[in-house]
């Protein structure tokens, strides 16, 4: 990409200029062309912009997918500032603590979502809020000029989950949003002919990066779905024609197994991105097979966005096993413990307001210490084994609890699980595993444990099976393993 078109004004000019009455975005009854979609977006900015929205001013976005926070967030940026998405699940306070840490100058919320009114909770626990936008809205136009973008102006900052502790803001520039959103897009050869339903939540780097951002720079269309249903899927698969359908491997399974899958026509789907997860060989095969679709695989982080990706042509054992070689001018390798260590000029330029974070996690080299464990094989595709921090030590062994959830994706019956290490008198620590079953599927803890055995390494089996109707996640769907833990303690 041409440097001096790097920032996301210049990319949703050129877009307007190039695809012109092709469909931009579809929600429901609303239908923007790319030209209508630019019109709405510097509407929405002026307004900013009269609201006393300057550049390098922070505006949060806390709304679920639709037209309204495409249209809010690309209008935030028009107008100089820096978007602050907010996950929809966090809590009152925990949305309130990122308001304050961003030090933002507006607020822009849904309405109600999901049965919560966000604002009047917000409003219930402090006084002191930044200037509100309530959506839906009509955005009324400001007379003022929209200031010049330039490349690497703050763009946005995502506030990382916080599995453990507190979350932390990685911020990045116009040019990274955008260059790993154009690798992203190049892997998939995400084109204009697309159709795009947007599943993955814009509040996370997946929905909003590798989502909104990949449509922009290729002109594809966008089709939102705030919350996943298996039947609204289908239905707007069929309704509106859709080609690209990233999401977490659950998604697809449920997708697969919905026994009225096969009164909706799902023809027009040709790729599915996966990844975040354990990746049953046999689901990619019954993707391919059944749905006649290209499915590829990821890893990304908040703080490089996504860094691997598999490409097409790759075989079901590849997509399932690696998430591919490094893209987005990313170069990787394995540090201390075999930890995945990444570099590159999209890497994170850091948190916001935590240099001591970010000298940890950034040495002076410039590489990026994940936290994740890999290996990469003679191709120079990665593989992630673990996190660090989930790793235990079973009788001198160390045990990386990925490799038996893997092996446990094959068991038939297991719709997820999730190992970790608890404290052993003799072997120092054991495995205990948290399992989710199939409806319709009984397991017993002898039938997963001797499954198991014929898998692994002894020191790797679980010494018990705990079984669950869901695991514990964090608002940004990642399974909370401390509470596992303080549940075997």
């Amino acid at each position: 990409m041409d440097p001096s078109r790097q920032t996301v004004s210049a990319v949703l000019d050129r877009a307007a200029a190039s695809y012109i009455d092709a469909e931009a975005l579809v929600d429901g009854q609303v239908r923007l062309t790319y030209t209508e979609l630019r019109s709405a977006v510097r509407t929405a900015a002026r307004a900013l912009v009269g609201m006393g929205v300057r550049p390098g001013d922070r505006v949060a976005l806390c709304a679920p997918n639709s037209y309204h926070w495409v249209v809010a967030a690309l209008g935030a940026l028009h107008a100089g500032a820096a978007l602050v998405p907010i996950n929809t699940r966090f809590t009152a306070a925990e949305t309130l603590d990122v308001l304050q840490r961003s030090a933002a100058r507006v607020l822009i919320v849904e309405g109600e979502f999901l049965g919560r009114d966000r604002l009047a909770e917000l409003e219930a626990l402090s006084p002191e809020l930044p200037d509100t936008v309530r959506l839906p809205v009509d955005w009324v136009a400001a007379a003022v000029e929209l200031p010049e973008l330039v490349p690497d102006q703050l763009c946005d900052v995502m506030f990382t989950s916080g599995t453990t502790g507190r979350s932390k803001g990685a911020m990045s520039a116009h040019r990274q949003s955008l260059g790993v959103a154009e690798a992203w897009a190049a892997c998939g050869e995400l084109t204009s002919a697309d159709r795009y339903l947007i599943v993955n939540p814009f509040f996370h780097t997946f929905g909003y990066k590798a989502g909104i951002l990949a449509c922009l720079l290729t002109g594809a269309t966008m089709v939102p779905q705030p919350v996943f249903d298996v039947v609204e899927t289908m239905r707007l698969i069929e309704r509106e024609r859709i080609t690209v359908l990233p999401g977490p491997p659950t998604i697809f399974q449920t997708l697969l197994d919905h026994p009225e899958r096969g009164s909706f026509d799902l023809s027009s789907l040709r790729l599915a991105v996966t990844g975040a997860a354990v990746v049953p060989v046999a689901m990619i095969e019954r993707m391919q097979s059944e749905l006649s679709l290209t499915v590829l695989t990821a890893y990304g982080l908040t703080e490089a966005v996504v860094a691997t990706m598999c490409r097409p042509g790759d075989s079901p054992e590849t997509v399932a096993h690696t998430c591919g070689r490094p893209m987005a001018e990313f170069e990787l390798r394995l540090g201390e413990q075999d930890e995945v260590l990444l570099r590159g000029p999209n890497v994170m330029l850091g948190y916001l307001d935590d240099p001591e974070a970010t000298a940890a996690a950034i040495d002076t080299d410039g590489w990026l210490h994940t936290g994740d464990v890999g290996r990469v094989d003679e191709r120079g595709y990665l593989s992630i084994t673990d996190r660090l921090k989930d790793m235990y030590i079973c009788g001198g062994f160390n045990v990386y609890p990925a490799e038996i959830e893997q092996a446990l994706a094959r068991l038939p019956g297991i719709a997820e699980s999730a190992v970790v290490g608890v404290a052993d008198a003799r072997l120092g620590e054991v495995g205990v595993a948290h399992v989710v079953t199939l409806p319709g599927f009984e397991l017993t803890e002898d039938q997963i444990i001797e499954f198991c055995r014929g898998r692994l390494a002894n020191y790797k089996v679980p010494r018990a099976v705990e079984f669950h109707p869901v695991l514990p996640r964090n608002a940004g769907g990642k399974v909370l393993k401390h509470l596992l833990r303080k549940e075997n303690a």
